[in-house]
């Protein structure tokens, strides 16, 4: 029976796999990246800081391990370094060099960057191919078939759309041409591991969001054929060869599917300690290469298959589909001059959707970016550390007393209520890679903690304060009522700003740092487990309140607000301007020379109206549904 062999394999493979280790697709190198390459990478480079996060005190970091990199084999990369007349090695240099540049600009945190032309990933494909031509899987025939180029794959009668007025037949689901071939390739024997990729399939949770494992089930429910896992060389030059046949070169697609291996180190016995894969990030449209043929390669090669296949849906440009004849492509280095590269990715972590197509619009990107990077958040980071309103410079110590008083008005046990049901929102989400709601969690929270600023009227408070008669422009650290108060608002408010930052450490890697770096909490309690430590537990008299710290002398500005580039763009400018109007109820944010005046001003009625109430900007007012 074909199912023990999988339960087989399974065995063999249960002490092993100690790292957790996540891939991003392969990228192919007949073109530039644009955000949709940029989407899986921080998608995987997410998975992976979070994981990061889950340590526990006093146990050892998790071994997390991120691998991402460029396909540079293929009929399409010969094409496309003959269309910029330079030889196809430097092609794939300059092309690789570029995705590589935008990673590291993206700050993403991949322990390798492989690519398909190196010796040991050719050292690998030749072994693979090796294992499973002696375990009987790959024979040598004719073949003849519907070949998309543009897709490296041959396509069945039900997967072409013929073009009646002229014959042609092309792709269903890209769309691409097709072309009748006729060559001498060798197969693999797909058809005889059908039963072992559905019963792989049917475990569970293999495939999500679950949209996308009912797609693989339906491909499942038709006799799967044998597929060509090779082209003859005079037709496809570069190209790994068959190992002893340099008249045939390895099919596009087993080769790059190989580099999960490579990177994890096959066929070394070391690569044991990363196999199986826990997350492999993929896009929508090579869903049937890695939930397909993958699985079925692995299987016949005694493998077990990935525990998880994440599959992302696609970007649009202001609705219209990305491509290079509509001239609509975004280029992330170009994006980035406009967004910040760490704006760009926390954009598309907060608008993407999984298992629906995200769209991307310059407006609705500067609308989200200053509302909630440069408003909600940094707006009220600045104002808690703001000399007007904190001379001292400190990250104060909770006052018990007037703790609990404060505690008795609405939108503080609102405010702690967030904050109790942050960690557990969070960890729901992280786990079920929705980043959108992760954000939407934590914007929310951060609106109650400005709601609460505004109702508490800290700078009202500041001008009760004891003033030293001798010296009226130094305030005194008294112990009076209300200088205990204002302590106590600021630290709950700060408070809250921590536990954000923390949580928003895998989506906002560099702005989180700087947060968390301002409020000088140390790297040890920035784990996931200090979501638990807030106000909160000294209400309920579990802890002791910690004592103050000094804020760190760093800039509290976390993001600068964005303009049009061009003033003239009264289209742009008029949508971004009754965007931030439609924010019923809520007032404009405290401008630059509301901040400077905060920094002046040392007592009296400019200081109150320096400090006077921001607003708490809305987030993304796009309704999304849950992947499930």
């Amino acid at each position: 029976m074909l199912i023990p062999k999988v339960q087989a394999i399974r065995r063999f493979c249960t002490n092993l796999g100690s790292t957790y280790y996540v891939t991003t697709p392969i990228f192919y190198v007949n073109a530039a990246p644009h955000i949709g390459h940029l989407y899986s990478a921080v998608i995987a480079d997410a998975i992976c800081r979070y994981q990061k996060l889950l340590a526990k005190p006093e146990s050892p970091a998790p071994l997390v391990r991120l691998c991402t990199g460029t396909d540079e084999h293929g009929t399409k990369v010969q094409q496309a370094a003959a269309s910029h007349s330079i030889p196809v090695d430097q092609y794939c240099n300059d092309i690789s060099a570029r995705y590589r540049n935008v990673f590291q600009q993206a700050v993403i945190q991949n322990n390798d960057f492989i690519r398909t032309t190196e010796q040991r990933h050719k050292k690998a494909v030749a072994h693979f191919w090796q294992t499973l031509n002696s375990r009987g899987h790959i024979y040598s025939a004719n073949y003849q078939g519907w070949y998309c180029v543009s897709d490296e794959t041959f396509l069945t009668d039900s997967q072409l759309r013929v073009e009646e007025s002229t014959g042609e037949r092309f792709s269903l689901e890209s769309g691409h041409p097709a072309e009748w071939t006729e060559e001498k390739n060798y197969m693999f024997r797909l058809g005889n591991l059908q039963d072992d990729i559905i019963y792989w399939l049917k475990q569970g949770g293999k495939v999500k969001p679950l949209k996308f494992e009912k797609i693989l089930f339906d491909m499942l429910s038709e006799p799967l054929p044998d597929v060509s896992v090779s082209r003859p060389a005079q037709r496809v030059q570069w190209a790994i060869p068959v190992p002893g046949d340099p008249s045939q070169s390895i099919y596009v697609w087993l080769d790059a599917l190989v580099n999960y291996l490579t990177s994890a180190g096959y066929p070394d016995p070391k690569f044991q300690s990363c196999w199986p894969p826990k997350v492999q990030v993929i896009g929508k449209d090579i869903l049937k290469f890695h939930g397909i043929y993958w699985p079925a390669f692995l299987i016949a090669a005694g493998l077990e298959p990935p525990q998880e296949l994440f599959v992302h849906s696609h970007w649009t440009v202001d609705g219209q589909k990305m491509s290079k004849s509509k001239n609509n492509v975004v280029d992330p280095m170009e994006a980035a001059e406009t967004y910040t590269m760490e704006g760009l990715r926390y954009f598309l972590l907060r608008e993407g959707v999984p298992h629906s197509d995200g769209n991307y619009s310059s407006v609705k990107a500067m609308r989200i970016l200053n509302a909630e990077l440069a408003d909600t958040m940094g707006n009220l980071l600045s104002r808690v550390c703001g000399k007007s309103l904190n001379p001292w410079q400190i990250y104060p110590r909770l006052h018990t007393a007037q703790l609990r008083d404060i505690m008795t008005t609405d939108t503080a046990k609102h405010l702690l209520e967030m904050l109790e049901q942050l960690k557990g929102k969070c960890t729901q989400h992280y786990d079920e890679r929705n980043f959108y709601l992760v954000v939407d969690a934590v914007m929310s929270t951060l609106h109650a903690a400005n709601s609460f600023f505004e109702t508490s009227r800290p700078w009202e408070l500041k001008l009760k304060t004891v003033t030293e008669p001798a010296k009226p422009s130094i305030v005194h650290r008294a112990a009076d009522e209300n200088a205990l108060k204002l302590e106590t608002i600021m630290a709950m408010t700060m408070d809250t700003l921590r536990l954000c930052g923390i949580a928003l450490q895998p989506i906002l890697p560099a702005m989180s740092t700087r947060l968390l770096d301002k409020l000088s909490v140390p790297w040890s309690q920035r784990l996931w487990h200090n979501l638990d430590d807030h106000f909160g537990r000294i209400v309920g008299g579990q802890c002791e309140p910690p004592m103050e710290a000094s804020l760190s002398r760093i800039d509290a500005v976390l993001f600068r607000r964005i303009y049009p580039k061009d003033d003239d763009d009264d289209q742009g400018a008029a949508a971004l301007a009754k965007a931030l109007k439609n924010k019923k109820g809520k007032k404009g944010p405290a401008t630059p020379k509301q901040e400077k005046a905060d920094k002046n001003a040392a007592s009296g009625e400019a200081a109150a109206k320096a400090a006077a109430p921001a607003a708490t900007a809305t987030g993304s007012n796009k309704s999304k549904q849950v992947a499930q």
